[in-house]
């Protein structure tokens, strides 16, 4: 049995954890903030397989000027921070081409396209499981014009097996009633899911990692320690943690701890917000991405989360009154008739690497240094998936998936 360090306690980290458990290996969770207190917790809420397609689609490079001056589109930035974003964004929009676009989402289908399984399988048995729902996905357009102009991104979801039914008009209606009539047009996909409070739901992952005699450390990784070209654990302050391996999951602040391990990742804040209402006088029946403003509603426990924008601002800026500002413009535009009794807002970070690919695998040129970061927004989709692969890399198995694409080694120097 070993004992492995993983660093983030967010859904990538607690999965690492659990699946390592399950194979034998003994575990310390490592997180500044406790488990779930990031990304994990202000995420969409939706177990979204169909979500391979990366932001870079083609034509990116045309629309975001409009898109960053148009102030009901879901595209933002601090303007401050561009000559600092500059040498990532070069790079981030070279993929904007369908060539890339087909390349990079074939990569991500692969940790995202089983998620409702994926979840169910490492919640299964802990007190975690109830907050998993299994449900349909929707993306509402305003008419099938819309939907058609949008043929791309549905193109590379069926050739990677996603299905649908269309619902035009009347039978939109009939399937959900919240919605206003000028959203015409919506594509359902069943086999998906939810999770009625991610951050409870990452709470309770971890609290069973401890009560399967894990480890939960609250504490700021700092470095490693090693001997040689061995990684033999990491420094929490002034104080250090021996492991035999140790895993890197901390999201969109992995960048300094990755460089020690000798990594060069154009990594980036894609900045995320969500507004909640709470006590809505009505849910929708399933999760609903409205198409045309990119973000997303999600019934959860007790409220409705508005959930998406991308603002890029880097990591230490505080939030933008705007984006809170349209996603409750949009949602009023959506579902007009809506009341509710107060509301909540969230800013946080998802991971952005500059090739939209996450970086899962074992690092060159060490012995015992993983990472798992770089998951952008399907973070929790993508999480339960990653955690089994780096437990079957971990533990000298084949990994059920070629791991070539998403391996850090394209990031040495």
């Amino acid at each position: 049995m070993s004992h492995v360090a993983i660093i983030g306690a967010g859904i990538v980290g607690v999965s690492t954890a659990i699946w390592l458990q399950r194979d034998g290996h003994r575990v310390t969770l490592i997180d500044r903030a406790g488990p779930g207190e990031g990304a994990s917790f202000g995420n969409g809420g939706v177990l979204a397989s169909c979500a391979m397609v990366p932001v870079t689609g083609p034509g990116l490079m045309g629309k975001a000027p409009w898109m960053l001056l148009n102030r009901d589109q879901p595209l933002f930035l601090k303007w401050g921070y561009l000559p600092k974003l500059l040498p990532w964004l070069r790079r981030y929009l070279a993929h904007a081409n369908e060539a890339d676009t087909r390349r990079i989402a074939s990569a991500i289908a692969g940790v995202v396209g089983d998620s409702l399984t994926e979840h169910q399988a490492l919640a299964d048995g802990t007190a975690a499981a109830k907050w998993i729902v299994p449900s349909d996905y929707l993306y509402i357009y305003r008419d099938r014009a819309a939907f058609e102009a949008d043929a791309l991104p549905w193109q590379i979801r069926r050739a990677h097996g996603v299905t649908w039914e269309e619902l035009e008009g009347p039978a939109l209606r009939a399937y959900d009633r919240i919605f206003s009539p000028d959203q015409a047009f919506a594509v359902k996909m069943g086999d998906h899911g939810r999770i009625a409070d991610p951050g409870r739901y990452v709470k309770a992952l971890a609290a069973h990692v401890e009560d399967e005699g894990g480890d939960v450390v609250t504490g700021e990784v700092t470095g490693f320690s090693r001997d040689g070209d061995r990684i033999t654990g990491v420094r929490i302050g002034d104080n250090t943690l021996e492991a035999d391996a140790v895993v890197l999951a901390t999201g969109a602040y992995s960048g300094p701890l990755a460089k020690e391990l000798g990594l060069s990742v154009p990594l980036e804040s894609e900045r995320g917000y969500h507004v909640e209402l709470w006590e809505p006088s009505a849910m929708p029946r399933a999760p609903v991405m409205i198409a045309g403003a990119k973000f997303v509603v999600t019934p959860m426990e007790g409220r409705l989360r508005l959930a998406g924008i991308v603002e890029l601002g880097g990591l230490n800026a505080p939030p933008s009154r705007a984006p809170f500002d349209l996603l409750r413009r949009a949602a009023r535009a959506a579902m007009p008739g809506l009341t509710w009794a107060r509301e909540t807002e969230w800013m946080g970070h998802r991971p952005a690497p500059a090739d939209s690919i996450p970086v899962i695998g074992a690092v060159p040129g060490l012995t015992g240094a993983y990472t798992a970061f770089g998951h952008h927004h399907i973070g929790l989709t993508s999480g339960p998936k990653t955690g089994r692969l780096l437990a079957q890399l971990i533990s000298g198995r084949q990994p059920n998936l070629d791991l070539e694409v998403y391996s850090p080694a394209r990031f040495k120097p």
